[in-house]
């Protein structure tokens, strides 16, 4: 039996995470997620697969983020029939995230084809309804942590406790082969890798003595200061009585699943104790709200699970599913905290709270995730003294403020080690679900660490690998790329543009008078005059 690998997203972006592999009997995936960060790398999402959905026997998803499972209803949409295999966990935060993503779709394509009205283009369509999502979870076939199932002949796979999200995995795969030399291959795939400390978690677990190891590398160039929760707390505190400081509001961006219910639950316990003032605190994410829905239903799997019972049924706590409930956060005055997704600023309320509330200086914005490039949370993150948010350009006064102790990922030493005990891992090991700078710095922690360098991959979008000839990792092909490499994981044309505009109207406005602002539009039409010759 043949194994080839192809490398169909996570390859030196954060987002799409997607692997096809093809034995001589079967086609199966491990995740099929969504594209996020520039509008070249979100196009994607909109083009056919670069495989046939049809084809695909069964799916091993690692969890339930967007950028793992986010294009599952758009492949069973196009055809894909078989079962997709989950931890339970992963399969009920699915069932509030899927439907989810597709109404944030349907409302936004609603919204680009009214202005695409507006401007004589044409209509586009959502990658899927919410009909498709519902469609979708029929086939999710739940699986029990360190129990094998067996999806097809001469495939085994074992799900192992990853620590970085409620039901999130590391999958363990036994491929078995007609080669003498590689009788059984065995692979595991990290999916994401949770720090060693979390609230809800303990540290991940995984097997050891692989041929092939697909591993992220999110947070390969960054160390993280080891914070006991008490710490933990004491710094949210003193970023919260910051923030409080002129009376105005304090806007978290927040991933609504694993970060929300920790993040809520630490500010709760602040409140509780006195350490904060008692003010009002938005919920402001239907997703956010049934995701944490899952968690108080999953709470005797959770670590300090009691707690966060007793945390989230404080009174304190508000929040909002309705739009009509989220516009009515806007008359509130004074000191108050909002909650919302998306975490990168993307999609969903938090757009709508940021062009209320980035132009007034009392208020801060805490960034508490991973911000790929591209994004608006990026953007923020940056330094940017304004941006643009549904057309309109928004000057930035707020104070913008990242906060790296609510990471659901392994940090840059973290990762080295958890691959270290991984060992041995006779054949290769695949860097992934990473930007270039944090690949190469992974890459040089293992070289120092003594792994040999020439067994270490940074693959690229659509790259292609035989799994079972003698070289490891060979690839068997260069494959039709959809994106160049050095296209992906970048900021595009588009952000170059939005900043082009924002730069336009700054020297504007700083323009003397009229006739300085008429030399300014005056050398632009020159130069767009050049251009086209």
């Amino acid at each position: 039996m043949t194994a080839i690998l192809t490398v169909h997203g996570a390859a030196r972006t954060v987002t799409g995470s997607c692997y096809l592999i093809e034995t001589s009997e079967h086609k199966f995936l491990v995740d099929c997620g969504m594209f996020q960060g520039s509008k070249t790398l979100k196009e994607l999402n909109y083009e056919p697969f670069p495989f046939d959905p049809r084809e695909i026997d069964f799916v091993l998803l690692t969890h339930a983020h967007i950028d793992h499972s986010g294009m599952l209803p758009k492949l069973s949409k196009h055809g894909f029939k078989g079962p997709i295999y989950a931890t339970r966990g992963t399969a009920d935060l699915a069932g509030c995230m899927l439907p989810d993503s597709a109404h944030i779709q349907e409302i936004e394509v609603e919204d680009l084809n009214r202005r695409n009205a507006r401007r004589g283009r044409e209509k586009v369509t959502p990658t899927y309804t919410v009909e498709d999502a519902e469609d979708c979870l029929k086939l999710f076939k739940p699986v029990k942590y360190d129990v094998w199932v067996k999806p097809a002949p001469g495939v085994r796979a074992r799900f192992w406790n990853a620590g970085h999200i409620l039901g999130s995995a590391s999958i363990e795969i036994e491929i078995d082969t007609d080669v003498p030399t590689a009788r059984v291959l065995r692979l595991l795939f990290s999916g994401d890798i949770g720090p060693d400390a979390q609230t809800f978690h303990p540290a991940p677990v995984s097997p050891e003595n692989l041929d092939y190891l697909i591993c992220e590398s999110t947070y390969g160039n960054r160390t993280r200061p080891k914070l006991t929760h008490d710490q933990r707390l004491d710094v949210l505190e003193r970023e919260v009585k910051d923030a409080f400081k002129d009376g105005g509001a304090l806007l978290i961006p927040s991933f609504a699943v694993e970060r929300t219910q920790e993040l809520l639950a630490d500010i709760i316990e602040l409140v509780d104790t006195g350490r904060i003032a008692r003010v009002p605190i938005f919920l402001d994410s239907p997703l956010a709200i049934k995701a944490t829905e899952v968690f108080i239903d999953h709470a005797d799997e959770l670590e300090n699970g009691d707690e966060f019972r007793k945390a989230m049924a404080t009174p304190l706590l508000q929040t909002t599913e309705s739009a009509a409930e989220s516009m009515r956060i806007e008359q509130v005055e004074g000191n108050h905290i909002v909650v919302a997704a998306s975490g990168m600023c993307d999609a969903g309320r938090i757009r709508h709270h940021l062009k209320n509330h980035l132009w007034r200086a009392n208020t801060t914005v805490m960034l508490v995730g991973f911000q790929a490039r591209g994004t608006l949370g990026r953007i923020l993150a940056d330094g940017a003294k304004a941006v643009r948010i549904q057309g309109e350009e928004i000057k930035v006064r707020a104070k913008i403020r990242q906060l790296d102790i609510y990471s659901g990922h392994a940090d840059g030493p973290a990762l080295a080690n958890w691959i270290k005990d991984r060992a041995p891992v006779k054949r290769a090991v695949f860097l992934v679900h990473g930007e270039e700078e944090e690949i190469e710095a992974l890459h040089k922690r293992l070289d120092e660490m003594g792994i040999d360098g020439e067994r270490i991959i940074e693959p690229t979008l659509d790259d292609v690998f035989d799994l079972v000839t003698e070289a490891p990792g060979a690839r068997s092909r260069p494959g039709p790329r959809r994106l160049q490499p050095e296209v992906v994981g970048r900021f595009d044309w588009h952000n170059d543009l939005s900043r082009l505009w924002l730069d336009i109207s700054e020297q504007l406005d700083r323009a003397a008078d009229d006739k300085a602002r008429n030399v300014i539009l005056r050398r632009l039409h020159r130069s767009l005059e050049n251009a086209e010759r």
